[in-house]
């Protein structure tokens, strides 16, 4: 018989530290570490426990004794329970002194890696409002707040348009106001579930797998333009015109009016056909004179402002003076290629999604960039020593990786490539931390840069320059 997992209570614990993925980190008395999910540091607080491990607890607070100095009152009123900016409660500098902590922490603990000053994080202007993308999903079924399930009412009205909560794929939180994204983001997501109420249309039953309305996807661009799309499960032509219509009428702003039938089992609309109902297919992005073209799967930096502050590090570390071949791995839609493009003499972009490799050869085009070539591949099966042969030995490699990192074989073509540079461009400083430390005995760390572009929340980027040893 598998034995429960026994909660257990500490009381007057100290809050020291801030830890992996937004928790906060508590010391229980035997010495093991409590990670907590509502403290902040230098809060003092009684705990209870959630799980035990055999290295640290997980647990909440359940009373506080002393409220921290690095505290600031949530200005959302679904702090807490929503799933996003988590740091909420901690004010902005405190939030960049943790951020920096972590990526210096992860570069000397898990790299091993001798580093040179680290850069102070580059802050970002606006800490709200900053999202240029949003997706919101509909059921039928809201969340309820334990104030409402204690007042014994019963609450007619299901339907929410909202975030899921943490942890739970069927619970929808019904969002009044977001901070995350400028208007008319919030007037045109109201507007949507007013209407749809209204009218009687079917939102979401994620379990039963039934109803009309499924997700909504809002994308702001710095240009002003606005593409909305809406994910339906149903074909239902009288229902969803009646809908988009509306929107059409009510915002005339939108840019790019977008919709997808979707009755698979999950939300995602890469394998989807996108039918535009009114404008364009696309928004358009711009930056330091470059226009990229944006379309309903296409991958974008979500803050747009702070985007820029990245890739002018990332061009500045490269030191570019026109005369340089660099290779940009995991390109995306090529953005960074294009960016640094009027600074090197070709630039030879790597992505495995074939998607974004058409969108980086169609904005190039646009752009009017001709030494820029874009290939598309498994990056550990296309980037070899046939490829180098074919494009040229690269002075300079920048590479952007998903979260997960590099795949060890590319670290070790990178190895046997030895460019004289390499960027290094990361949003999880752990797994960059970990490829830096097979790359040391012949690189050194010689700049480090974090970059928040995500405030509110614990994630941080983070550029760091590779330069080989001589």
């Amino acid at each position: 018989m598998r034995r429960k997992n026994k909660r257990q209570a500490f009381e007057n614990v100290p809050v020291i530290d801030a830890g992996a993925k937004g928790k906060t980190v508590a010391k229980a008395p035997d010495g093991r570490v409590i990670f907590l999910s509502n403290a902040v540091p230098g809060d003092v607080v009684d705990v209870m426990t959630t799980k035990k491990r055999k290295a640290y607890f997980e647990g909440v607070a359940t009373h506080f004794h002393t409220l921290s100095d690095k505290r600031t009152e949530p200005i959302c009123q679904h702090f807490g329970v929503c799933g996003g900016c988590k740091w909420q409660h901690m004010g902005y500098e405190h939030q960049l002194f943790f951020k920096q902590k972590e990526v210096e922490n992860n570069l000397q603990r898990i790299g091993h890696l001798e580093l040179p000053e680290v850069n102070p994080i580059l802050g970002s202007k606006k800490q709200y409002f900053y999202r240029n993308k949003m997706e919101f999903s509909f059921s039928n079924s809201r969340w309820l707040t334990q104030k409402e399930i204690s007042s014994n009412t019963d609450f007619e009205d299901r339907n929410a348009l909202g975030f899921h909560i943490p942890g739970m794929w069927d619970k929808i939180l019904d969002i009044k106001k977001c901070h995350l994204q400028e208007d008319p983001s919030n007037a045109i997501r109201l507007e949507v579930k007013k209407f749809a109420t209204a009218n009687q249309l079917a939102f979401f039953d994620p379990r039963k797998q039934e109803g009309l309305l499924r997700t909504l996807m809002i994308r702001t661009a710095s240009t002003g333009e606005i593409m909305v799309l809406i994910q339906f499960f149903e074909d239902n032509k009288e229902q969803r015109e009646l809908l988009l219509n509306h929107l059409k009428q009510v915002f005339p702003e939108i840019t790019s009016l977008l919709y997808v039938i979707n009755s698979k089992q999950n939300d995602t609309i890469y394998d989807q056909e996108v039918v535009c109902f009114s404008g364009r297919d696309h928004i358009f992005e711009e930056m330091e004179g470059l226009q990229f073209k944006i379309n309903a799967k296409s991958f974008y930096q979500t803050n747009s402002e702070q985007a820029f502050e990245l890739y002018k590090v990332t061009r500045d570390f490269a030191g570019l003076t026109g005369n340089e071949l660099v290779y940009d791995l995991y390109t995306g839609t090529g953005t960074i290629a294009q960016f640094i493009s009027k600074k090197a003499q070709k630039v030879v972009g790597v992505e495995s999604v074939p998607e974004a490799i058409l969108d980086a050869k169609a904005n190039a085009m646009h752009n009017n960039i001709s030494n820029v070539e874009f290939f598309v591949g498994d990056m550990k099966n296309v980037f070899n020593t046939d490829f180098i042969e074919q494009h040229g030995q690269p002075d300079v490699i920048i590479t952007d990786p998903p979260r997960d990192g590099m795949h060890k074989q590319v670290v070790e073509q990178l190895l046997q490539v030895a460019p004289p540079k390499i960027v290094y461009v990361s949003c999880n400083s752990a797994t960059q931390a970990r490829d830096l430390a097979l790359m040391k005995d012949l690189y050194k760390v010689t700049k480090v840069q974090p970059v928040d572009m995500f405030p509110q929340t614990h994630h941080v980027e983070n550029v760091v320059l590779l330069e080989k040893r001589s």
